[in-house]
């Protein structure tokens, strides 16, 4: 895997800009900042507007449970709260992102 690390502070429309320049298949965000009910459907809209329905979108940080099946309806694949082990996040992320395959040319 190759990660992409944007930094902190960055808006929903800089993380899908840079999301589709780098051509991802997956999107974590890491929300320690309670905002994820403002951030997460913008990020949503984002990538519906650039048609990157493919692009699997996961959610870590301070979520509150009563916030996680909102968030899932939404659009969110996984949401990984304080304490989630790291082989955990990989292996969702391994069985959850789509194979790419290559087109004729």
């Amino acid at each position: 895997m190759e990660v992409i690390y944007t930094g902190l502070r960055q808006t929903p429309e800089m993380v899908v800009a840079a999301s589709l320049q780098e051509d991802v298949d997956v999107i974590g965000l890491s929300i320690l900042s309670g905002a994820h009910n403002a951030i997460v459907p913008r990020i949503i809209e984002l990538l519906k507007q650039n048609h990157m329905d493919d692009v699997l979108l996961i959610v870590g940080g301070i979520i509150p449970d009563q916030d996680i099946e909102g968030l899932k309806k939404a659009g969110v694949s996984a949401i990984f709260q304080p304490g989630t082990p790291m082989e955990a996040i990989i292996d969702f992320i391994r069985a959850n992102v789509k194979p790419r395959g290559v087109t004729a040319g």
